[in-house]
């Protein structure tokens, strides 16, 4: 009988579940170190490989993010039970004023990398570009950025075809510089973001004579990308200041019971060596890091309801099956951004960064050739009710037949 009772209690010993000794650890740590990024605009850090044999085009846009809303498709995917069946799916506006191209650089390949030989700027830069070289516009009195230059050019018109001329001759790479036209969005700043863009296709003398040909011209968001194209986002992701281990590594709190606090790292090393490792979870900095993000889909590259001549037209955000006249701004203004009256590109899901955030955005350097990434889009619905809470009307005009006639309005219409 003891015998068998032993036994009995070994196999039960055996078949019991027991503590685990090994699980992945939390958090990666590809993106140490955790630390607060250098700059607000998300930096190329590399363009997408050059292909001579197409026409010379820019790699590279700059927008501001809006907000997101959410739209309905018809998945076209022969053999998926999703095939042929409406989709809704969360897509994020960004607004993308024309680029301003006011410079171009050549580089010349070294063994150390590459080094930018000679640079030639435009005669005509506006103040909203002029204000990146002052520490203070306001406080300047003189405001002289660039006038020396313009006048040595006016004067030496030759000085510029010199500078091109050896761009062509020893030049490996050109890249033009581009900035914002952040006026015409509904932000208070006055400072244009700058950067510079590499041209790719054609041969070099082509691509020199292409960004030159750009100089002071307004370039266009639909000129660069295309609907239905794969693109990265690279950008700043939204800033949460100093947090601890639990919130930052998303480590397991401690028993409730735990003597001076539980939300910790239970032991951060062994006696020796006698320093804490590099990968152990610590307190520190949370978001505001700079992250890219590779294959967002372009669903819609919508143009202006902003007109040339100033009119407005609210028809940015009408469909093939839904053709309410209306604009892609919902009702009452995108929350923390307003209202988007210059072109805008409409991504699938979401990119890093709060509203109002520099966005750039860059053809993939990866090219895909899944299903997803060949699938030609056509939307159906694009959502424009209010997104402050529970939206039920599309257009003001919509609200405006179901509520009938306000207290608000009468007065207005008396007074």
């Amino acid at each position: 009988r003891v015998r068998a009772r032993a036994l009995g209690f070994c196999i039960e010993q055996l078949t019991m579940s027991h503590r685990k000794f090994e699980r992945p650890r939390h958090g990666s740590l590809g993106f140490m170190p955790r630390k607060r990024a250098c700059r607000h605009r998300g930096r190329v850090r590399k363009f997408p490989r050059d292909d001579v044999t197409k026409p010379c085009h820019l790699t590279a846009f700059m927008g501001y993010k809006a907000g997101m809303t959410h739209i309905v498709r018809d998945v076209d995917k022969p053999g998926s039970k999703q095939h042929k069946k409406e989709a809704v799916e969360a897509v994020t506006i960004i607004e993308t004023p024309p680029l301003v191209v006011v410079g171009l650089v050549g580089y010349v390949r070294t063994p150390r990398g590459l080094r930018s030989l000679t640079t030639v700027w435009a005669k005509h830069l506006s103040d909203e570009f002029r204000r990146n070289v002052y520490k203070n516009w306001y406080k300047s009195k003189s405001k002289k950025a660039f006038t020396k230059y313009t006048k040595e050019e006016s004067d030496k018109s030759k000085n510029a075809e010199k500078e091109l001329e050896r761009m062509k001759k020893y030049c490996e790479c050109v890249r033009v510089i581009a900035h914002t036209q952040v006026s015409k969005t509904s932000l208070s700043q006055k400072k244009s973001h700058v950067m510079e863009i590499q041209v790719n296709g054609g041969a070099l003398k082509d691509k020199v004579d292409f960004g030159y040909k750009l100089f002071e011209q307004q370039v266009p968001v639909k000129s660069v990308f295309s609907p239905n194209e794969m693109i990265d986002t690279i950008g700043i992701t939204k800033g949460h200041g100093f947090k601890g281990v639990v919130s930052r590594w998303h480590v397991s709190k401690l028993p409730k019971k735990t003597h001076r606090g539980l939300r910790k790292v239970g032991c951060i090393g062994s006696w020796h060596p006698a320093s804490v490792g590099w990968s152990v979870p610590r307190a520190g900095q949370k978001g505001y890091f700079h992250r890219t993000e590779s294959n967002k889909k372009i669903y819609r590259i919508g143009e202006a309801a902003r007109k040339a001549d100033g009119s407005i037209e609210h028809k940015n955000a009408t469909t093939e099956f839904d053709l309410t006249e209306k604009s892609i701004t919902p009702m009452g203004g995108f929350p923390h951004y307003g209202t988007v009256m210059e072109d805008f590109i409409m991504i699938k899901g979401c990119c890093v960064g709060v509203k109002k955030r520099i966005i750039t955005m860059r053809k993939s350097v990866r090219i895909m050739t899944t299903r997803d990434a060949m699938e030609e889009v056509t939307l159906k619905f694009i959502d424009t009710s209010s997104k402050f809470g529970h939206g039920r009307f599309q257009t003001a005009d919509e609200k405006g037949k179901f509520m009938g006639a306000l207290k608000k309005d009468l007065a207005k219409a008396d007074a």
